[in-house]
C-alpha cells in the first residue's frame, strides 16, 4: 500500500546547530596566546625587551661558534695564542730591529702583543660580525627572532680568545718584570669601546652585504690596511708632528693608545683624542644599529 505524502515526513522538526558565541574568558584567554609579529615601524637602535626574550638563543648561537671554531683542529684553543705570538715577533723584527721605532721603554715584543690584543678583539668582532647574516641564511630565511642575535652572538668567541691571550700577556709581564699600575682598572673601559666600534662597523656591512655580496671580499683587503694604519705596531710617538692630527682621526688610534697605557704605562692619555675615539664608537654602534633595524625588514626575502 503506498505511503501518504504526510507519513514521509517526520513529526520531529531537525535539531538546529547551536551557534553559540564563545564566552568572554575564552576570548581573553585567545587574546593573551595570541603573538603577533609585525615589522618594526620608525628608526629603532635595540629592543632590548625583545633580545631579552631571546636571551637564550643568543647564548645557544654563541656557545656553538666558540665550539665549531676549533674542531677537528690539533692544536685548539692553542691557536688563540699561537697566532698574536708570531704577529708579535715579525713585528719585533721588521720595526723594532729593521726600522727601529721607539718601543716607550718596554721590550719590543711586550709592546707589540699589548697592541695585537686590542686589535684581534677589533678585527675579530668586525670579521665574524660582517659574515653572521650571510652564515645563517637559512636560519634567517625560515625562523623568526631578532636579526640582531647573529651579529651580537660572535662577541661570545671574541671574548673568549681575548681572555685566553690576556692569560699570555700577563705572563709576558711577569717574566719581563713590568709590574701594572692602577691604569689597568681601565682597560675594560677600552675594551668595551673597541667592540663597540667594531659591531657599530660590522652591523652596517653586514646588512649591506645581504644585498651585496661584494662586501664579502672587499673586507679582508681593507682590514690589514686599517691595521697599519693604526698604532698595532709601532707607537703613536714615531709619527711625524705634523701628521699626527690626521693620524687621530682614526678613532682606533687613540683606542690601541690608551689599550697600551693601561696595560703597560707607556705613553700618555690624550684627552681630546680619547673623547674623539669614545665618541666615534658610541655614533658607530647607534648608526650601524639603526642602518641594521631599517634594512632587517627584507633580509628573509634577498638573502
Amino acid at each position: 500500500m503506498p505511503l501518504q505524502e504526510s507519513e514521509l515526513v517526520s513529526e520531529t522538526p531537525p535539531r538546529e546547530i547551536s551557534k553559540e558565541r564563545p564566552t568572554s574568558e575564552t576570548e581573553e584567554t585567545d587574546k593573551r596566546n595570541l603573538l603577533i609579529i609585525r615589522p618594526s615601524s620608525g628608526w629603532r637602535i635595540v629592543d632590548l625587551r625583545e633580545l631579552w626574550r631571546y636571551r637564550d638563543l643568543l647564548i645557544t648561537l654563541g656557545v656553538r661558534d666558540i665550539k665549531l671554531r676549533y674542531r677537528q683542529t690539533a692544536l685548539g684553543a692553542i691557536w688563540v695564542i699561537l697566532q698574536p705570538l708570531l704577529a708579535a715577533g715579525i713585528f719585533t723584527f721588521v720595526f723594532g730591529k729593521v726600522a727601529k721605532m721607539p718601543s716607550d721603554g718596554v721590550p719590543y715584543f711586550l709592546f707589540s702583543y699589548a697592541g695585537l690584543l686590542a686589535w684581534n678583539a677589533f678585527s675579530s668582532s668586525l670579521n665574524n660580525g660582517s659574515g653572521s647574516l650571510l652564515a645563517n641564511s637559512q636560519l634567517v630565511s625560515k625562523v623568526y627572532f631578532p636579526r640582531l642575535i647573529l651579529p651580537l652572538s660572535t662577541l661570545f668567541s671574541t671574548l673568549v680568545d681575548f681572555s685566553v691571550a690576556m692569560g699570555m700577556m700577563i705572563v709576558l709581564m711577569v717574566t719581563n718584570h713590568v709590574s701594572p699600575h692602577v691604569g689597568i682598572l681601565l682597560l675594560p673601559l677600552w675594551l668595551l669601546l673597541v667592540l663597540l666600534l667594531a659591531m657599530g662597523v660590522a652591523f652596517m656591512l653586514t646588512a649591506i652585504m645581504v644585498s651585496y655580496r661584494d662586501v664579502k671580499y672587499a673586507i679582508p683587503v681593507l682590514v690589514p690596511f686599517l691595521m697599519y694604519a693604526s698604532p698595532v705596531a709601532y707607537s703613536i710617538s714615531a709619527v711625524p708632528g705634523k701628521m699626527r692630527y690626521f693620524f687621530m682621526i682614526n678613532p682606533l688610534s687613540g683606542l690601541l693608545e690608551a689599550f697600551r697605557w693601561s696595560l703597560l704605562g707607556t705613553g700618555h692619555l690624550e684627552i681630546g683624542y680619547l673623547c674623539w675615539s669614545a665618541c666615534c664608537a658610541v655614533v658607530a654602534f647607534v648608526m650601524g644599529a639603526l642602518a641594521f633595524r631599517s634594512m632587517e625588514r627584507r633580509f628573509a626575502d634577498v638573502i
